[in-house]
């Protein structure tokens, strides 16, 4: 380290400001757990400057089986200001993944906002209000073993039925798809650093008709419109880069980025997202 620091110093002017503790709005908090990132300060500078530092606080950050969509009469919001909130809120999504399924409803209405659409948007704002302090701790487990959750969510837009993240054994399949890319990007991240996994990579799925598909290397109608994925999936299997455990809906991590679930589903899923708050009272 010092030795880069020489070199870069020798063709740019610089100075060594020491460990990072602040970085665009993120703060970096390291200690022999691990290391800890948050918006603390970003979260209450927002709710300050909308007016929201003494509003009610609220459990989670969606309603519940919401109908959140486009209606011909729906009553207009201030579009400007909507879109402006919802933009600063998306910036939380770094450090906030508590908050990700809230952002990706509110983030569909930017063209045409509702009065019910900035109200999902407080809702936000009340939530942070609780867990202003919350962040994301990378903790050291003494092992570099990847692991991933794939879930979807069947026809999530009430306005045109589609799916906002997936439909059907097929679709949740070809979430499955993305989630492979996702954890060979994190393979290879760590080859190039000199940490590459030992064993195969668990990707959990809680759909077992999406498991048997990716086992099964025969064609046939109900697969070929997957096809691509299909193959692109059996040839990671085969070669013991991937495995698809099952397991039950009820420790489905992945719920909670496309749906809004329960108060208790959604609490209990915090610490395992590695979510927590290190300014709390102890």
């Amino acid at each position: 380290m010092q030795n880069l620091h020489k070199y870069l110093a020798s063709e740019f002017e610089m100075k060594s400001l020491g460990d990072l503790k602040y970085f665009l709005g993120i703060e970096v908090a390291r200690s022999k757990h691990g290391i800890f990132l948050s918006q603390r300060k970003y979260i209450l500078d927002l709710l300050a400057k909308t007016g929201m530092l003494d509003c009610k606080p609220i459990d989670t950050p969606s309603e519940q089986n919401h109908k959140l969509g486009l209606y011909p009469d729906q009553v207009p919001t201030d579009k400007e200001r909507y879109q402006q909130l919802v933009g600063k809120l998306i910036y939380l999504s770094h450090t906030r993944p508590d908050i990700a399924y809230a952002m990706s409803v509110v983030s569909q209405f930017m063209h045409s906002p509702s009065e019910d659409h900035i109200g999902a948007v407080m809702r936000i704002l009340r939530y942070l209000k609780v867990t202003p302090g919350n962040g994301l701790m990378f903790c050291k487990y003494g092992h570099t073993d990847v692991e991933g959750y794939t879930d979807a969510d069947w026809t999530g837009s009430v306005t045109d039925r589609r799916f906002t993240s997936g439909s059907s054994a097929e679709a949740k399949y070809r979430g499955m798809a993305q989630g492979v890319c996702e954890l060979l990007w994190l393979r290879r991240l760590l080859r190039d650093l000199g940490f590459g996994p030992q064993k195969p990579m668990d990707l959990y799925c809680d759909n077992k008709a999406a498991i048997a598909i990716a086992h099964n290397h025969v064609q046939h109608d109900r697969t070929k419109h997957v096809e691509v994925d299909r193959h692109f999936v059996k040839e990671k299997l085969d070669a013991e880069i991937i495995s698809f455990p099952f397991i039950s809906s009820e420790y489905q991590l992945a719920d909670v980025f496309t749906k809004a679930v329960s108060t208790t589903v959604f609490l209990n899923s915090l610490d395992k997202l590695g979510m927590r708050d290190i300014f709390a009272p102890t």
